[in-house]
């Protein structure tokens, strides 16, 4: 049986339209608010149209030494362009970019996952560094 981790592609996002890019500052202070700004298509423009399209983004946590991952935010875009006139003809568009706030005690390793309804599943890491 395979395991979902087999179906999730990653590469440099610089290069590949598909790869979250997770944006916030590299050290934060325990326990302070600090934003975290997940797009794709930094580099290389990702098409949103209602035949391709991002669906959502989650984005994770896990603390260095820790058991477990920690999901911190999931946002779904759910307008392309759909209408009843057709494919593409519809006034609204969503954007496929996700911001959220959040503040940790422990450093480490922000994950985000994004799923394009073509092309599967995409990820990326950024480790963060805690201050006292």
């Amino acid at each position: 049986m395979a395991e979902l981790s087999q179906y999730i592609q990653s590469a440099d996002w610089k290069t590949e339209k598909h790869v979250p890019v997770i944006e916030c500052p590299v050290k934060v202070k325990a326990d302070e608010l600090f934003q975290v700004k997940v797009t794709l298509g930094k580099e290389v423009a990702h098409p949103n149209t209602t035949e391709h399209h991002i669906s959502w983004i989650s984005l994770y946590f896990h603390a260095q030494g820790g058991k477990f991952i920690q999901h911190v935010a999931h946002v779904e875009f759910k307008a392309h362009g759909e209408s009843t006139d057709g494919p593409n003809k519809g006034p609204v568009y969503t954007h496929h970019e996700a911001i959220a706030s959040m503040k940790t005690s422990k450093s480490g390793t922000l994950h985000a996952i994004a799923y394009c309804n073509i092309h599967g599943l995409w990820e990326s890491s950024k480790e963060i560094a805690v201050s006292v």
